[in-house]
């Protein structure tokens, strides 16, 4: 799949995934969704989207893959750090310019940082797919991943004392 048509779904899974439990209160999206505006719930739906618009992606291209290339392991990295990215490229304004008083331009900022961390993500997952995956590599990207799946649950549900994890609205 093309690297900005995928950074594309992945934004507006992102958006979906970003208002989903305001809109429904389903208990059991609250692991996926943003329930607050907390930079933790943000890392959140950035790595669920990703996953989501990655098995998208398989669904369909798998079809066409070559046999012994690898799919998932790119994929399941740049998941794992998709959310650093947002995170890194949106701090950018806050660093430069500070607090951003026009709720439009931070929204636009908002989505250029997000759909950036998604097409780096796909940048870095091309680079990987042409060169050799080893299994060290291989067990690392598993373990981030479920690392990262088991934050992601755990603290929608136990959110500890650190302040990433604190809605604005309450600073």
């Amino acid at each position: 799949m093309n690297i900005y048509l995928k950074s594309l779904l992945y934004l507006i899974i992102f958006s979906i995934l970003h208002f989903g439990y305001d809109v429904t209160h389903w208990a059991f999206l609250a692991p996926f969704c943003g329930i607050n505006e907390s930079v933790f719930q943000h890392l959140k739906m950035a790595f669920w989207a990703y996953l989501l618009a990655s098995l998208i992606e398989y669904i369909v291209v798998r079809r066409k893959l070559s046999k012994g290339k690898v799919f998932w392991f790119p994929r399941l990295l740049s998941a794992a750090l998709i959310p650093w990215f947002v995170m890194l490229i949106w701090y950018l304004v806050p660093a430069l310019y500070g607090k951003v008083e026009i709720l439009t331009l931070e929204i636009v900022w908002s989505v250029f940082s997000a759909y950036t961390a998604g097409v780096m993500g796909g940048i870095i997952e091309k680079n990987i797919e042409e060169n050799m995956v080893t299994l060290n590599f291989k067990i690392i990207v598993v373990i981030l991943t479920i690392v990262s799946a088991f934050l992601y649950i755990w603290f929608t549900y136990k959110p500890p004392w650190i302040d990433v994890f604190i809605s604005p609205q309450l600073l």
